[in-house]
């Protein structure tokens, strides 16, 4: 599901005081790795951005709020998600400026991965901190069954594309070095899986688990669920636009005359 892992990146400001994007899951190693840094660079973290509250970027939380006590946590609210962690979240509003580590982000309100999500636009270098809404070369799951949205993870793909940025910087993956290319290709992918759910309704299959089997070909099994999250985010956007409807849990196109 994450590749290689997750990322959480460090920024530092010339006073010494230190940001954290994401806060990973409170591994050891990944502990040691930030005393390490933090130390090397007689900074203090003061301030950890979560780009959104899936435990891989929050989990966390709570064993970095007791090693750094004075540290602040922010992130979009999200009610359910948020009261698992043992920490004290400061609200972060769609268009916010954050002074962090001697510099200043903008909180962007990117829905749809989750409901929660954001992305930290640095205007000066015109470079984003993306979480999970864009990994390169792999799709990202829409998580529909928990308050995640295709409509609205298009629409926040194509805000990013209008700030032109220079370099994303994932939560899985690689540096996005070619942001626009990838945001497109990504939109695009996504909108070949709808015509692939199109063509399965009209095909005659009618449940999520036979739709899913259809359009994902010989998937691992292991990420059939997340393959299924999507085409239910899918299948509620298709509902949305008025091209299919859902009855008694069996899923089928909508004519022009219905």
């Amino acid at each position: 599901m994450t590749g290689g892992g997750n990322h959480t990146y460090l920024l530092v400001g010339g006073a010494g005081d230190a940001a954290l994007v994401d806060a990973g899951v409170g591994h050891p190693q990944h502990l040691a790795s930030l005393d390490a840094e933090l130390s090397a660079r007689r900074a203090t973290l003061t301030r950890v951005l979560a780009t959104h509250g899936h435990r891989d970027h929050v989990e966390g939380a709570p064993v970095l709020a007791r090693r750094y006590p004075t540290a602040t946590f922010s992130k979009f609210p999200w009610s359910e998600q948020d009261a698992r962690w043992a920490v004290v979240w400061s609200p972060l509003a769609d268009g916010e400026s954050i002074a962090v580590a001697g510099t200043t982000l903008v909180a962007l309100h990117t829905p749809g991965h989750s409901p929660d999500h954001l992305a930290f636009w640095h205007e000066a270098t015109r470079t984003a901190f993306t979480g999970d809404l864009v990994i390169g070369g792999a799709s990202v799951m829409i998580h529909s069954t928990g308050g995640g949205s295709l409509a609205g993870y298009l629409a926040s793909l194509r805000r990013l594309i209008r700030l032109e940025p220079t370099t994303l910087f994932p939560a899985h993956g690689p540096v996005i070095k070619d942001p626009v290319v990838t945001l497109t290709r990504t939109i695009e992918h996504r909108l070949m899986r709808e015509q692939q759910v199109m063509a399965a309704l009209g095909a005659g299959h009618d449940t999520v688990e036979t739709i899913t089997r259809a359009v994902y070909e010989s998937l691992s099994p292991e990420l059939v669920p997340a393959a299924a999250e999507n085409v239910r985010a899918h299948l509620d956007k298709l509902e949305a636009d008025g091209q299919a409807f859902c009855d008694d849990e069996r899923w089928r196109l909508r004519r022009s005359s219905e």
